[in-house]
C-alpha cells in the first residue's frame, strides 16, 4: 500500500491516563498506526492550566512540537518560552523539555526522528515533576 490514513482523534487509543495526570489529558500515539519507518508522531491535548506531569529528554531523537490549538508554555532546559497557535518548536537531543497549557488548553502534534523502533524507552529519560516552580 503506498499510503496509510489514520484519524488522530478517532482512530487511536488515548493513553493519557497512563501518565498519572489530569483525567482529561489526551495522548494518542500514531507512529505504529501510520507504519512510520523513519519518524514518530503523536497528538496531545493538555487541559486548561495543566502542566504535563513529566519532563523528558532523548539521547538520539529530535522532536518538533507544533501547536495546533490553544496556547501554553514550554520549558527547554532552563528557558521558558510562550506558545501560541501554529508555533513550531524544534527540540534537539539532550535537551530537557516539558509543557503546560494556557487558559484554553493546549493541542500539540509532536514529530520525532529517528523512529525509536522496538526499544523506545532506551532513548528517553523522564522525570516526574521535572518542571517545578
Amino acid at each position: 500500500m503506498p499510503f496509510t490514513l489514520v484519524n488522530l482523534k478517532e482512530g487511536l487509543e488515548d493513553v493519557g491516563s497512563k501518565f498519572d495526570g489530569a483525567p482529561d489529558l489526551e495522548f494518542r500515539l500514531a507512529t505504529e498506526a501510520l507504519d512510520l519507518e523513519q519518524s514518530g508522531l503523536s497528538y496531545q491535548h493538555v487541559p486548561p492550566g495543566y502542566r504535563f506531569p513529566y519532563g523528558h529528554t532523548h539521547k538520539k531523537q529530535e522532536e518538533v512540537y507544533v501547536v495546533v490549538g490553544g496556547s501554553g508554555r514550554m520549558k527547554l532546559d532552563d528557558e521558558i518560552v510562550e506558545l501560541k497557535e501554529w508555533d513550531a518548536v524544534r527540540v534537539p537531543p539532550d535537551t530537557w523539555r516539558g509543557y503546560e497549557a494556557g487558559p484554553g488548553g493546549l493541542e500539540i502534534i509532536v514529530i520525532g526522528a529517528p523512529n525509536l523502533g522496538e526499544a523506545p524507552r532506551e532513548d528517553v529519560e523522564g522525570q516526574r515533576d521535572w518542571w517545578a516552580d
